[in-house]
């Protein structure tokens, strides 16, 4: 059969002049110094080996252009309450009627045998037959009659604007090598995604901030720097029992309960309107912490329509809604699911429109999970806190939307920055306002 090739020995015959023997098929590879062929691994473990006959430096390892995040970055605290305007530094408020107190109901508890003054009229507390009825032909300024001057109380808060920054810088070098090899290309336009992310995580972050934090004996803050960032919604959301309470638990010192208690200008311990809706139980203490129900819930959403509050929308961890809808399974009900967008006006349902996503919700209040949503209680195995807003009277005031400035050496400005690179930063300023306290509600201690 000599001149025929039916197999690779009988063309490294015809090609070579081999003669036919035992290993023919290696007589090449042997001269060359190899056994086992040139390949490259995958396993970078077995590039380094070189004993496996891997060419290593014939092979590299390539990575897409693409960065992938790792982390969860949402915002949806800063996403879900509503954006307006930084017009003015603050705003007027009604703190007390004209009679009657500041409470949720007009106060008419006052006993009938109270003798009949000025005061009485204007009072916190009013006799059931002087609250406005009178008599024909009236005499004009007579307690007898029922007719005084008395006037609301009024007063203001204010706010001040908190600028929210972060700076990030890259070298000319960089922003070239990345442009060549296995570089990812525009590094500028990397970074600046990563860091407007994380510029809204920290705004995110700001807006959920447990109160324990702001105590430098629990933390390691200052309240001086704490004050600097956005007024953290579980503040704008507390009372003064609530306070009260979290000191005597030494979750916070007494001194921090008062430096938190001053709001807006103004303190809580002496104006009871600054007081939101809160549930917290009994205490603080590790044993005060209670299982969360429906009665839980179903309290603080009567007590805050009772309080002339209307909730838009429940903030909560993922934990607290898993909670909560293993609850409601047990008892073979089911969480109703609704469409929402959230909008520089926050959270609002749309009808008729296929847009925005769909979220849990409770009585048609939408659940909204957000993952940095802190759990307050001495109690380690506590749940994340559930804050029940009312959007119509919580917002976002905004003096400078989020903006991006850079320069440096790519502008033709590198004495601008001081640097052979350039220098960029995201700057927000804005603060968080309220214009009704007791339409706010929170409950915490949960178990």
């Amino acid at each position: 059969m000599s001149g025929y090739i039916n197999t690779m020995a009988d063309l490294e015959r015809q090609t070579y002049g081999l003669t036919g023997h035992t290993g023919i098929n290696n007589q090449l590879l042997k001269a060359a110094g190899t056994l086992s062929g040139i390949h490259a691994g995958h396993d970078a473990a077995t590039q380094t080996n070189p004993t496996t006959g891997i060419a290593g430096n014939l092979y590299n390892q390539i990575y897409g252009q693409k960065v992938w995040s790792m982390l969860n970055r949402e915002c949806n605290a800063l996403s879900v309450i509503s954006k307006r305007p930084y017009t003015s530094s603050g705003w007027r408020v009604l703190k007390k009627r004209a009679g009657g107190g500041d409470g949720n109901f007009l106060d008419i508890t006052k006993a009938s045998n109270t003798a009949l003054s000025d005061g009485l009229y204007g009072g916190d507390q009013l006799r059931a037959d002087r609250i406005g009825g009178v008599p024909e032909n009236a005499s004009l300024d007579s307690n007898t009659d029922g007719l005084v001057s008395i006037a609301p109380e009024y007063t203001t808060l204010f706010t001040s604007p908190k600028i929210v920054a972060h700076q990030f810088a890259f070298s000319e070098l960089a922003m070239e090598m990345a442009q060549i090899d296995d570089g990812i290309g525009d590094i500028r336009a990397q970074l600046r995604e990563d860091m407007g992310k994380h510029h809204a995580e920290v705004q995110n972050t700001m807006l959920v901030m447990p109160l324990e934090n702001y105590d430098p004996a629990t933390a390691y803050t200052t309240l001086n720097a704490m004050g600097r960032n956005y007024t953290s919604l579980m503040k704008v959301v507390a009372s003064e029992d609530e306070l009260d309470a979290l000191a005597s638990a030494s979750l916070i010192s007494s001194a921090t309960a008062t430096e938190i208690s001053h709001i807006y200008g103004t303190n809580r311990d002496d104006n009871s309107f600054l007081d939101a809706t809160v549930s917290f139980g009994s205490g603080y203490a590790s044993g005060d912490a209670r299982s969360l129900t429906l009665t839980v819930i179903n309290s603080l959403l009567r007590d805050l329509r009772i309080a002339g509050g209307s909730p838009k929308v429940i903030l909560t961890g993922y934990d607290t809604l898993q909670t909560l809808s293993d609850l409601l399974q047990a008892q073979e009900r089911f969480m109703d699911r609704k469409e929402i967008v959230p909008t520089v006006n926050g959270v609002r349902g749309v009808k008729g429109q296929e847009v925005g996503f769909r979220v849990s919700t409770y009585y048609d209040i939408p659940l909204i999970p957000v993952a940095a949503m802190p759990s307050t209680g001495a109690n380690s195995s506590c749940i994340s806190d559930m804050l029940v807003l009312d959007t119509d009277h919580l917002w976002l005031s905004v003096m400078k939307p989020t903006q991006y400035f850079e320069d440096g050496i790519s502008n033709g400005n590198p004495f601008g920055v001081g640097s052979l690179g350039n220098k960029a930063l995201y700057r927000t300023i804005a603060e968080v306002g309220c214009s009704y306290f007791k339409g706010q509600g929170k409950i915490t201690n949960l178990l």
